[in-house]
């Protein structure tokens, strides 16, 4: 078995400057729950690796947060996915945690948690803080143009770890690391 990490919101459902606060507005990017099927059925353990900073701000709890994930799952799972584990800081940028990404907490407890040796695992994000959060651990960064991806590619393009492979959405990332996916065409 192999081991991805997956950023959240940009990459697996649609992002929000005014952050995504409930059930509701936790929408799939089209094509995403099957990317991760598609990615499951290459062999690869999903995991998602995300910052919540809207729960230390007060906008929405852990209850919804924990809810907001039910969806995902139950969405990846009638598409024939699994998302295997949700790491997620629910600081915000002035407190001062580990785990916060770019810092490299998450990661390392998703190290820690699944026995991976993260060193060339996948790490997809849609902004810089995402790849150099993986970088840290030695991951091979892919960057998403969807979410903010194609601002973090304009803005940051010189920033970016080196070797970071970009590519459209999440689906394109499933297409490239299983290739040869005889189900992909019967969905």
């Amino acid at each position: 078995m192999k081991l991805i990490v997956l950023d959240r919101d940009g990459v697996i459902n649609e992002d929000s400057d005014e952050y995504i606060k409930s059930v509701d507005e936790w929408i799939p990017i089209p094509g995403s729950m099957e990317a991760i099927a598609r990615l499951n059925r290459g062999g690869f353990r999903v995991v998602v690796a995300t910052n919540q900073s809207g729960i230390s701000r007060g906008m929405f709890d852990l209850e919804t947060l924990s809810a907001m994930h039910k969806k995902m799952h139950e969405l990846a799972g009638v598409a024939g996915g699994h998302i295997e584990g949700i790491f997620f800081c629910p600081h915000g940028p002035d407190d001062k945690c580990n785990c916060r990404k770019p810092k490299p907490g998450l990661f390392q407890e998703i190290q820690a948690r699944t026995g991976f040796n993260l060193e060339g695992v996948p790490c997809v994000g849609d902004s810089l803080r995402d790849l150099q959060a993986g970088a840290s651990m030695g991951c091979t960064t892919f960057l998403v143009k969807t979410g903010k991806g194609k601002k973090t590619l304009e803005k940051s393009k010189d920033e970016l770890p080196k070797d970071t492979l970009v590519f459209d959405n999440l689906t394109a990332i499933a297409e490239h690391l299983v290739p040869d996916d005889p189900f992909a065409n019967n969905r």
